[in-house]
């Protein structure tokens, strides 16, 4: 089976007539089916298959002549699986009950003698509704944790950048990105040409570390016919490509310093010179530049000019390391186990506890690059239908991310608070007391419990 063969949806009929079940089981072609015969196998069957559909016999065993088991029955499912659509079949004359259970949750219902063709439509109809209903909750859930295109975040720290990108987006501010490598530079790059009223013009983008020096400025300013031994014809650079949009300059900071003095003339007149040209060009684009690298250390090295420095940091974003962004790796973590299974067509469904313990202790120096390309690694070797630590390369050693519960988080916080105080009055505990808005009792019994007494 192929990674793109279409599984079909699973239909579960719960029904205690052998011969009717037996019919039945045969005329939903486009499901998988599965049966039960009372509610004990119902439930088996929808933890084990999850359908998205339920066919039930209100008339159930111990009570197949009433509807007590079948009510029962349903409640259960829709506790379990909210979502599933339930469809109630009845006596010919059990109409109150079956109003009953649609009250109670169920989607539709029907009446015995069955006909498997209407049926059939009635149970076509309701996956419909579930499919629209499912799609509808996964762009809902992509749109709260996708704050801008194409980034996947619900960090605090992340979502302070997410609002300064949407303040940003609007003007033509040129814009310095600084991150690691693998935090995402281009992604907020992009996101701020999306947001902003160039979206419907071009984004061009350039890695000014990844062109040898002697080709990064034809490749940035163009040339003409004849520049050079090779120049067959004149060529646009990437600057005049971007004319109306946005031009993305990657790792700025490896910009040769002859190249710096072109780029910073050009962002003071907004006028480009292709090699060997003799009339400027101008062009209207909005410039952000982005770099792992310390510029000021690179300015007191003389590798990086001081003027060109404040011309593209107008507004200056730094973006977090992916160990600073809270609960993000987990989150960033599912998102390519589902994406990238996919891709693979490989049945994996999540990970497991050493796993999810090994994500939450790495440090992640490559950041989101480093996590995208272990995931991938990790799903195409895994053994089982979850990912475990090893397929990951990642230690399982540290702390039970399980074990961290609530009093934890306010032990350690509380920790942190009485040891900062001190730090801030030198060790003044009267001091300490009244900040905290304790008694000097409380404070003391404080420092003994987070075993603080010398700095006391």
């Amino acid at each position: 089976m192929t990674g793109s063969t279409q599984q079909k949806p699973t239909l579960l009929l719960v029904e205690d007539d052998p011969g009717l079940l037996s019919q039945l089981r045969w005329c939903f072609s486009d499901f998988e089916v599965l049966t039960a015969k009372d509610r004990d196998e119902a439930i088996t069957q929808l933890r084990r298959g999850e359908p998205q559909v339920v066919t039930l016999d209100l008339g159930l065993p111990p009570d197949p002549g009433g509807a007590t088991e079948g009510l029962a029955t349903l409640e259960q499912i829709l506790a379990l699986a909210p979502t599933t659509k339930v469809i109630v079949v009845t006596g010919n004359n059990d109409r109150d009950n079956a109003v009953k259970a649609v009250a109670l949750g169920a989607y539709d219902f029907y009446q015995k003698p069955v006909d498997a063709d209407i049926l059939n439509l009635i149970v076509q109809r309701a996956h419909r509704l579930y499919e629209l209903e499912a799609e509808n909750r996964r762009l809902s859930a992509k749109e709260a944790n996708e704050p801008l295109p194409g980034l996947l975040a619900s960090s605090p720290e992340m979502l302070k950048i997410c609002r300064t990108v949407e303040k940003v987006a609007p003007t033509d501010a040129t814009t310095l990105l600084l991150g690691d490598s693998g935090t995402g530079k281009e992604v907020i790059a992009r996101a701020l040409h999306d947001l902003s009223p160039r979206r419907k013009e071009a984004f061009v983008a350039i890695n000014c570390a990844a062109i040898p020096e002697n080709l990064l400025e034809s490749e940035l300013f163009g040339y003409e016919k004849g520049a050079f031994t090779g120049a067959n014809k004149q060529t646009k650079g990437k600057i005049e490509y971007a004319d109306g949009g946005t031009l993305f300059l990657d790792e700025v900071g490896d910009l040769p310093m002859a190249l710096q003095a072109k780029l910073l003339r050009f962002l003071q007149e907004r006028v480009i010179d292709r090699i060997g040209g003799r009339e400027g060009i101008p062009v209207d684009v909005r410039v952000v530049c982005a770099t792992h690298q310390e510029l000021p250390t690179l300015i007191q090295e003389d590798r990086f000019r001081e003027d060109l420095y404040y011309r593209i940091s107008e507004i200056t974003i730094n973006i977090p390391a992916l160990k600073q962004r809270t609960g993000d790796a987990h989150l960033l973590a599912r998102a390519f186990l589902r994406r990238l299974a996919s891709q693979q067509g490989r049945p994996i469904k999540g990970f497991t506890p050493d796993a999810i313990n090994a994500i939450e202790h790495h440090d992640w120096p490559g950041n989101v690059r480093e996590m995208e390309n272990r995931i991938k690694r990790a799903v195409i070797m895994a053994d089982g239908n979850q990912v475990n630590a090893e397929d990951l390369e990642l230690s399982a050693e540290g702390e039970d991310p399980m074990m961290l519960n609530l009093r934890r988080v306010r032990d350690e916080a509380e920790g942190q608070a009485v040891r900062r105080t001190l730090q801030m009055v030198d060790g003044n505990i009267s001091r300490a007391a009244e900040l905290l808005g304790v008694s000097r009792p409380t404070l003391y019994d404080l420092l003994k419990k987070h075993d603080l007494g010398r700095e006391g």
